[in-house]
């Protein structure tokens, strides 16, 4: 795993959007692995400037989302179907028939996870996939516990999440879905390069334990550890227990 650490979210973002610039000129028909939160906001707005600024295209490029709550229909304001248009897709010229998003209003969520999955597969699995971490280590919803050779599935949000989220749902966690569809820590980690992005100090401790830590199912992303092209990009403040190992803490 290599460790960029910038000054700020800004910096983190430019840096992560030029490495999906990069790879997109060299293989126009990328297959793109895209993650929703706000870690990534600042990448995206990066991505649509350098399409609308300096012609960055994404016409023969493909789309595949980590993730979708379980129930949401797209038009929700809160589904990560309404999220990626709204952030991204409708401001590039990304054709709309290679997006791709779990349909979590499907009757049979097993099935769709298992189809979404082979979807993946027939397209030649994920070339780059953008990912974020929860502060209990989660990537996409695989939560702690998470079986490492997992497929895309159907997974159990961890209350953690719930919490975390529940600002997203009026902060009410009654509104905050309890399941959702996502790519498993399999086919995470299938992926050919992977950028991972922590910023803010809340994700410092995390991180620490993710660079420092053994390989525990009890935090997902140190899955990663074991894939041989992860950069891993972070701002100052997300990078506070990588290079201050010893700071004191703040009282909880």
């Amino acid at each position: 795993m290599q460790v960029y650490v910038y000054d700020n979210y800004e910096a983190l973002s430019i840096a992560a959007a030029k490495i999906v610039a990069e790879a997109l000129k060299q293989n126009p028909a990328l297959k793109l692995g895209f993650s929703t939160g706000s870690t990534p906001l600042g990448l995206y707005a990066e991505l649509v400037r350098l399409h609308k600024s300096e012609g960055l295209s994404f016409s023969k490029a493909f789309g595949f989302n980590l993730d979708e709550y379980l129930g949401l229909p797209a038009c929700d304001e809160q589904s990560y179907h309404f999220f990626m248009q709204e952030q991204l897709y409708r401001h590039i010229d990304i054709p709309p028939e290679n997006s791709f998003i779990p349909d979590a209003t499907a009757k049979d969520p097993t099935a769709e996870a298992a189809r979404y999955e082979g979807l993946i597969s027939a397209h030649g699995g994920i070339d780059l996939q953008i990912l974020g971490v929860g502060t209990n280590g989660h990537i996409g919803f695989n939560e702690p516990g998470s079986p490492w050779d997992s497929p895309c599935r159907v997974a159990d949000l961890a209350y953690d999440t719930l919490v975390a989220n529940a600002r997203f749902f009026d902060n009410d966690m009654e509104k905050v879905p309890k399941q959702a569809i996502t790519m498993g820590i399999a086919t995470i980690l299938a992926a050919k390069r992977i950028i991972f992005m922590a910023s803010g100090q809340a994700k410092a401790e995390i991180i620490g334990k993710i660079l420092k830590g053994e390989q525990t199912l009890n935090i997902p992303a140190t899955a990663l550890q074991n894939h041989p092209d992860v950069a891993l990009l972070l701002d100052k403040a997300a990078a506070l227990d990588v290079l201050l190992p010893n700071r004191s803490r703040p009282p909880m």
